[in-house]
């Protein structure tokens, strides 16, 4: 693009910009003759995909702005009336993040304008009440204004079908040919009303709902704190838990309330270094059972236990480990049905549900692709998320998954256990499966293309001097899974091991997932095989590492 049509570009953006602050933003760049974050800002088009859009805030179509959700609307609603979903309702949620609201109201006047019924949620709210909401109102299609536990200078724009699951191929594709196809903002019906706000009858039977994945009679007095992480679940998640009758959780005051900047983290997710140090500082004061953690837009669920031997003395479970022990105590529970996972989440799942004679399936990673198994009873992935009612909510859900381990924590209490203790005796029925990630965030994003192609030009042939017995392309797809960028690798030696390699699809990282099963014979080798595998899952990193060149 020549600096001429750069700058005719940015005009014709800026001319047709609905939002002041990103008209401003604009014309100061131009003013500036700003040629450099020009270029970035109209390089291209933020590509809506699998999971919709997420970008950072700003003016121009590289960027997260009211222009680029208007367009995004504009996409859907020609592609469900191209469906024949002429007069349905779309149901519209969002969180509490800077322009959420904004994006919010402008899809209502898109979907409105094109004539389909328009439905927003009456506030910020969980992206789970969204889900929900999709199927309880027979909408023909969700949208979430969310950009879950990104950055506060991020946000996105999540689809979910009528169906109440997220958007899958070849439904993104049709949508982004329909965006594409819009020519400008002016041929985009905007009206100023005829769309309904809802009240909080939707949110009601949603919290109804949450009752379904407790054991009617079943104990509640495991003790809690809560971290909402500056996001929308506070609300909700105190009410679910006043609902099922547990303790009311002890509320880490900082992180209480939404608050789009997300002032005493780094990053708002539970899983980044620090971000659950408050809440660990308000266990240490007030002596829970567990502490639990949703991320901003509370469809994750975090959980800490007790552990003397970290400092501190709390230590975070991985999300395979709350994977687990949800999916033991749905089988304690009688739950039958599919068990399902993404193939970057632990094998553990699958000895879990072939011991209790229950399905079991692998999908790709996303809850798009775990929420649409046939027959699925339980979903989770070790990102925090958890589908433990998919008839309710076809997406992961931190409330009723925090309701569901605060059972279990309560269960055990009274037999005078801990989660720690079942973690223990399923390692010793199914072998210590012990996972960790290597996350490389990166500014330049050819950086995990040059990985990806090194690794591809010259498969390891061992990592921590196990035999790589398996190395797959997935881009080929496999027999059970359709084709996505990521490699799989296979190890065997002394002991088994598994890695998989992917870009991220939310965020500029490359991620690497690493499982070793250690055998165990009884409780008292567990000391030394965890142990062992952490050296080993230390020594995978460290080759995978200099293979990938990183």
């Amino acid at each position: 693009m020549t600096q001429d049509d750069l700058l005719a570009r940015a005009q014709a953006w800026l001319a047709e910009d609905p939002d002041q602050e990103t008209r401003d933003e604009l014309a100061a760049l131009l003013d500036r003759n700003a040629t450099d974050e020009l270029a970035a800002r109209f390089s291209g088009t933020l590509q809506f995909g699998t999971a919709g859009l997420r970008g950072e805030l700003g003016a121009g179509p590289m960027r997260m702005n009211r222009s680029v959700v208007i367009r995004a609307a504009a996409g859907l609603a020609a592609y469900l009336k191209a469906k024949g979903e002429t007069g349905g309702l779309v149901v519209i949620g969002y969180d509490a993040r800077y322009k959420s609201a904004d994006f919010a109201r402008d899809t209502a006047a898109v979907m409105t304008g094109a004539g389909l019924r328009a439905a927003l949620l009456p506030r910020p709210l969980p992206t789970p009440v969204l889900a929900y909401a999709i199927r309880h109102l027979g909408a023909v299609a969700g949208v979430e204004v969310t950009a879950s536990h990104n950055p506060p200078r991020d946000n996105g724009y999540k689809v979910y079908l009528g169906d109440g699951s997220q958007i899958v191929p070849p439904a993104d594709a049709e949508i982004a040919a329909e965006i594409a196809a819009v020519r400008s903002l002016d041929d985009v019906p905007r009206p100023t009303e005829g769309w309904e706000t809802l009240g909080d009858e939707v949110l009601n039977a949603y919290l109804e709902r949450t009752d379904a994945v407790l054991t009617p009679g079943s104990p509640r007095t495991a003790r809690t704190v809560y971290t909402a992480m500056h996001g929308v679940g506070k609300e909700v998640l105190t009410a679910a838990f006043d609902r099922a009758g547990f303790p009311p959780p002890a509320l880490v005051a900082e992180q209480a309330d939404p608050d789009p900047a997300f002032p005493t983290v780094a990053f708002p997710n539970p899983e980044e270094p620090g971000a659950m140090d408050l809440a660990f500082e308000a266990a240490r004061a007030v002596d829970p059972d567990i502490v639990i953690a949703n991320d901003p837009d509370a469809d994750r669920c975090a959980v800490a236990v007790p552990d003397a031997s970290v400092d501190g003395g709390w230590r975070m479970l991985r999300g395979d480990e709350v994977g687990a022990l949800l999916a033991a105590h749905l089988v304690h529970k009688g739950a039958t049905g599919v068990f399902a996972e993404s193939i970057v989440s632990s094998s553990l799942l699958g000895r879990i549900a072939e011991a209790a004679g229950v399905g079991y399936e692998e999908t790709l990673t996303g809850f798009k692709w775990i929420a649409r198994v046939d027959g699925l009873r339980y979903g989770y992935e070790e990102a925090l998320g958890y589908c433990v009612d998919p008839e309710g909510v076809r997406d992961k859900d931190g409330i009723t998954a925090a309701l569901l381990v605060t059972e279990l924590a309560s269960v055990l209490k009274e037999q005078g256990r801990t989660l720690t203790d079942l973690l223990d005796d399923l390692a010793v029925a199914h072998g210590l499966h012990a996972t960790d990630q290597l996350s490389v965030r990166v500014e330049d994003l050819g950086i995990i293309a040059d990985a990806m192609a090194a690794l591809r030009g010259k498969p390891p042939v061992r990592l921590a001097g196990l035999t790589v017995v398996s190395a797959e392309d997935l881009t080929k797809g496999t027999e059970s899974l359709p084709p996505t960028d990521g490699l799989r690798y296979h190890l065997e030696g002394d002991y088994k091991a598994r890695v998989i390699v992917r870009p991220s699809g939310t965020e500029p990282k490359l991620k690497c997932y690493l499982e070793v099963v250690v055998p165990v014979a009884g409780a008292s080798e567990l000391t030394a095989a965890r142990a062992t595998a952490t050296e080993l899952l230390a020594a995978i990193k460290r080759d995978l590492s200099e293979a990938a060149g990183l």
